[in-house]
């Protein structure tokens, strides 16, 4: 039972929500309506903790104060954020919600509610793949809400992100569950949806936790810059400030740093130092727009007062306003040379703008009930018809759903027109069959070629932004497995994959006879190993039948077939010929709530876990392992992209690992250096890498170009602190300007 401390604790916790309520409420009986939400919450969840020792009804409480704070819903959601997970985790129903609170907001609730395994004595033996399905139809089940009440996503985000903010109390593979969700499909909705500050809040907890190291030298690098340039920025500000205020304008400036993941991706895709960084400060005007003036005019003349204080960069100008995001983010930013000799972002916005980049789709429909109709509303409402129109497929399954779902929703758009200038919003990369797609299904299925720009071009033909499409069409016309190989889009991927999908039984068994002919024509006999193989090189969660099934539609089309072959011999990502992977237990049972420990036999020549060829992690990265079919286990790096795909699907088979203290074999790393090129720099280089230091090369690339080389050397160290002593010696050879670890490809 709870102490009058806790009482006392939840007390203080709801009386901020109580605040923001009152002043959200549109009336008193609305008012009340969150207080009796709060009451019933409190009684249902008592006596209950949470992983932190506190009161469970914390929980609900500060989902709501996000729900009302920062992303402004009103009173029913405020209701069903105190009541989520109240069906859930207690006896109550949602008739029991329905009768009390009505039936919107049961509605909600039921939404946010997960779907629950029942295992009795006859279904303890489910196999993985019900599990996994349970995992997917968890996510569909929230997603499928946006096509009847987006307030449930948005709910669900304020869930997500009080979890991550309270994510330290969780046990190892339970984090590595929730940030790999988060990562995969939060972060991206918290994007499409318009929600700046969640979306870049949940990507720095999934920094700091998942590249810890990084996040700690990011943050400490961005400290020293505020202390450094802290008044420089302050006498970049005055002028703007003085401009402003001869003109008339109220307004509110703000300045502000890139975030720690922000600059972490920029460093990593595009495979930078820090210092080449140049945007680290922005600042940002949020102004209150004039009578007799449209926004979008008041933008650019800001824009004017600016450019007229500091000479910019025409390319770095993005035009917002025109144009809005698909999430129906609206603004203008310029980039600009201080006198102090630093590039730096300047954002400009109206209050309605502003409301929109905080808060999203939630500010965009307040506007829209006010009567103000704006460009981002088309925007915002042309992106959900495109998920609309995943959610309505009856047959798409759990799994497949999610891969198009998360493709919708990371992919960046263009504006493409019929022969009749009707604008089409397409995403980035879409061919001229999604185009066919995108206006009907029979014109799809039926199109045969296509005119761009009046010129006759394939149905695989690009198209850029501004091309004007029209689709060719015969009746004889119908969708081919090779369609599969260049559309882009959700839409058109299931309309050809339901048409050929039609009769699945000959695709499985087409497939299952040309995967035999590759096979024999290459004289292997041994069937079963090679099948496990594939499967995993191609990441298949539903079975050999599903291999056969998507060799035999196109989606496989085993033109990488020898190199899935020997993936496993050519990786060589551990230094030590004939080493044998063990079955952790021999049974393949492994406790989650201990660590797994990654250790090496050297007298047996053992290693306890498999190195994912994605990221190849080495001794000393921080991991995240999956329990296989098989009972072994497989590792990847925590940030690695393909382990946030697979454990948002598949959380289930995550581990606790860590490693154990001493490794002898040697793990494949790679390298990258810059350099100025001179006679002997190489030699030098393999010098220190194999006779001072003992290291063992795999592979050395090297190009030169203009007094300048670059290139990469693959080698074998036993863990990172080796790795990090060979990058710092070689970055005493003269010559040298850079050298860091990069994935191998």
């Amino acid at each position: 039972m709870f102490t009058e401390e806790d009482n006392k604790l939840i007390e203080r916790e709801f009386e901020g929500l109580r605040q923001s309520s009152r002043a959200r409420c549109a009336s008193d009986e609305q008012y009340q309506l969150v207080l009796k939400a709060f009451e019933f919450a409190n009684e249902a969840h008592k006596g209950v903790r949470r992983r932190s020792g506190e009161p469970y009804i914390l929980h609900p409480i500060a989902v709501a104060k996000i729900v009302v704070d920062e992303i402004g819903l009103g009173c029913k959601s405020i209701c069903a954020a105190l009541l989520h997970d109240v069906v859930e985790d207690t006896e109550f129903t949602v008739e029991d919600i329905e009768r009390l609170f009505g039936e919107k907001i049961a509605s909600l609730v039921d939404g946010l509610t997960k779907i629950k395994t029942v295992l009795d004595n006859d279904n303890k033996n489910k196999s993985q793949e019900k599990k996994v399905s349970l995992q997917a139809e968890n996510l569909r089940r929230i997603l499928v809400t946006l096509n009847d009440d987006v307030r449930i996503v948005l709910i669900k985000l304020a869930d997500r992100l009080h979890n991550v903010r309270t994510i330290q109390f969780m046990p190892e593979y339970k984090r590595d569950k929730i940030l790999s969700e988060t990562m995969y499909l939060f972060i991206p909705l918290a994007h499409r949806l318009g929600l700046y500050s969640i979306k870049s809040e949940m990507e720095n907890i999934w920094l700091k936790y998942r590249e810890p190291a990084a996040y700690a030298a990011i943050e400490k690098r961005l400290d020293s810059i505020m202390a450094e340039r802290g008044e420089q920025i302050d006498n970049f500000i005055a002028p703007i400030r003085a401009g402003l205020d001869r003109a008339g304008y109220k307004y509110t400036l703000l300045k502000r740093l890139k975030t720690p993941y922000s600059i972490w991706k920029k460093m990593t895709t595009k495979n930078i130092p820090f210092e080449q960084i140049f945007d680290i400060y922005a600042v940002r005007i949020i102004f209150e727009p004039r009578e007799g003036f449209t926004e979008r005019d008041q933008c650019w003349y800001i824009f004017s007062i600016i450019t007229g204080l500091y000479p910019y960069k025409p390319d770095r100008t993005r035009d917002w306003i025109d144009n809005p995001k698909a999430n129906g983010y609206e603004a203008l930013h310029l980039t600009v040379m201080s006198n102090g000799g630093s590039w730096v972002e300047v954002q400009i916005r109206s209050q309605r703008m502003n409301a929109i980049a905080e808060r999203g789709i939630a500010a965009h429909w307040l506007y829209k009930e006010a009567g103000q109709s704006t460009e981002s509303e088309n925007e915002i409402d042309h992106w959900l018809q495109q998920v609309r129109e995943i959610l309505e497929n009856p047959s798409i399954d759990a799994m497949r759903f999610l891969d198009e779902f998360h493709q919708e929703l990371v992919t960046t758009s263009i504006y493409v027109f019929t022969p009749n200038g009707e604008s089409k919003n397409l995403m980035k990369g879409s061919t001229a069959l999604d185009f066919a797609y995108n206006i009907h299904s029979e014109v799809g299925n039926h199109a045969i070629a296509a005119k761009v720009n009046q010129r006759l071009v394939p149905l695989s033909q690009v198209l850029v932004n501004g091309d004007q499409v029209e689709i060719i069409t015969s009746e004889s016309s119908r969708p081919k497995r090779e369609w599969l190989d260049f559309i882009r889009t959700g839409r058109a991927r299931n309309e050809v994959m339901d048409y050929l999908k039609a009769d699945k039984k000959n695709c499985i068994k087409e497939g299952m006879m040309l995967l035999d002919r590759k096979l024999d024509e290459r004289g292997i006999s041994e069937r079963s190993r090679v099948i496990k193989k594939l499967i995993d090189y191609y990441h298949i969660s539903g079975g050999k039948d599903e291999l056969y099934n998507k060799i035999g539609v196109g989606v496989i089309d085993l033109g990488d077939l020898d190199k899935a072959l020997r993936t496993n011999a050519e990786r060589r990502s551990v230094q030590m010929w004939g080493v044998k992977l063990l079955s952790p237990r021999g049974n393949g049972s492994i406790d989650k709530k201990s660590e797994f420990l990654l250790q090496e036999d050297i007298d047996n020549g053992t290693i306890s876990f498999n190195i994912a060829p994605c990221c190849s992690p080495i001794p000393g990265d921080s991991v995240v392992a999956f329990i296989e079919d098989d009972g072994t286990v497989t590792i990847h790096k925590k940030s690695c992209p393909v382990a946030d795909d697979l454990a948002s699907k598949e959380g289930h088979r995550i581990v606790s690992a860590r490693w154990s203290k001493h490794f002898m074999m040697s793990y494949l790393a790679r390298i990258s250096l810059e350099g100025i090129d001179r006679l002997g720099v190489l030699s030098d280089l393999t010098r220190v890498i194999s006779l001072v230091l003992g290291v063992n090369m795999r592979k050395l690339h090297i190009e030169t170009h203009d007094e300048i080389f670059e290139g990469y050397i693959d080698l074998y160290v036993h863990n990172t602190d080796d790795l990090d002593k060979l990058i710092q010696s070689l970055s005493r050879v003269k010559g040298i300007e850079r050298v860091k670890r990069v994935e191998i490809n």
